[in-house]
């Protein structure tokens, strides 16, 4: 790979090890390195999650000291590395892990608890010169609460009295958030794999989740859902699409960005971050109808089978979308 050290044969290899050599080498000032500016990347990298955004190698840096201090044992297992790209317009990587870790140390968490949590994030990266200059991140913040034995809710209402009430406290991302970025989405060859799933999710979104479903996911299908669930079979995905927008009937669905990899003896894969922007006007997981302005942030990675959709990772953070209604209810 052009401009990339030579340690590095592709970019699933490139972010797989960098994120070793950060997180379990404990080399965390290997950010410097590999988050920082450069002639072709004049801008600080921002990293943006659904709790806001960040700029720079210095905050990810102080993020990380603080993750790792909290969960010392963190283990990151990279189940995947989603990608496109190529030497002239850079790459970019949707990389899904798998975290596991014990609660054995008192922090934004609560009193430790001893409990061994396993909970999964997804990054999307742009590449380019052995460098990150633009991230994208969602992290399953209701699947370590849940385990822990807190309500992503009462986590979220906790989480506001500690930043010093509504009026004082952090509002998470928004459509409103200033997005600095030179990163722009490579042109993919028409009808891949990723436009497929896309279609997909906004025919699920505006559509008929129903028959969508059944035309296109497999009878097996495996969905990892937001809070560490999994499910089985095609009603349960139904069930889980419908709660979803029945929360947010009115919200428009926006595919955000597209990536897709095709491999030999490989299951084709796709990576769609997505967002959903409207007032929590429906009754359903999120409790009774606030009219709260909602920004949801999701990024999917799915595996196609011969049958159709056999394996769908969703991930939003519903602690960040229960702030931002009770920023809004009290």
């Amino acid at each position: 790979m052009k401009g990339f050290d030579n340690q590095f044969k592709d970019l699933p290899d490139y972010i797989l090890k960098i994120t070793y050599q950060i997180w379990e080498n404990n080399d965390v000032e290997a950010i410097n390195e590999y988050y920082a500016d450069t002639p072709e990347v004049t801008l600080p990298t921002p990293t943006r999650s659904p709790s806001g955004v960040i700029y720079g190698a210095d905050p990810v840096i102080k993020s990380t000291r603080e993750s790792k201090k909290l969960f010392p044992d963190r283990t990151l297992l990279g189940e995947d590395v989603i990608w496109t790209g190529n030497d002239e317009e850079g790459f970019f990587s949707s990389h899904r892990i798998l975290s596991t870790s014990t609660h054995n140390q008192d922090g934004m968490y609560g009193k430790p608890t001893g409990k061994k949590l396993y909970y999964r994030t997804i990054a999307d990266c742009a590449c380019m010169n052995n460098q990150v200059y633009d991230e994208w991140l969602v992290r399953d913040q209701g699947a370590i609460v849940r385990q822990i034995g807190i309500d992503p809710k009462h986590y979220a209402n906790d989480l506001i009295m500690k930043e010093g009430g509504p009026e004082k406290s952090t509002k998470p991302f928004d459509e409103n958030t200033p997005i600095k970025s030179i990163y722009k989405s490579p042109v993919l060859p028409s009808g891949n794999i990723g436009e497929n799933y896309s279609n997909i999710l906004s025919s699920i979104m505006n559509v008929n989740p129903e028959k969508t479903i059944n035309d296109n996911y497999d009878r097996s299908i495996q969905q990892y859902q937001p809070g560490g669930q999994i499910h089985y079979g095609k009603d349960e995905a139904i069930k889980f699409w419908n709660a979803l927008r029945s929360s947010f009937p009115n919200a428009l669905f926006t595919v955000e960005h597209i990536a897709f990899t095709e491999e030999k003896a490989q299951p084709k894969k796709a990576a769609v971050r997505w967002s959903l922007v409207g007032k929590h006007e429906g009754a359903g997981i999120f409790g009774n109808p606030s009219n709260a302005k909602i920004y949801v942030m999701g990024i999917n990675h799915v595996e196609f089978g011969p049958r159709g959709i056999k394996n769908e990772w969703v991930l939003y953070d519903e602690t960040m979308i229960w702030k931002q209604i009770l920023l809004k209810t009290g």
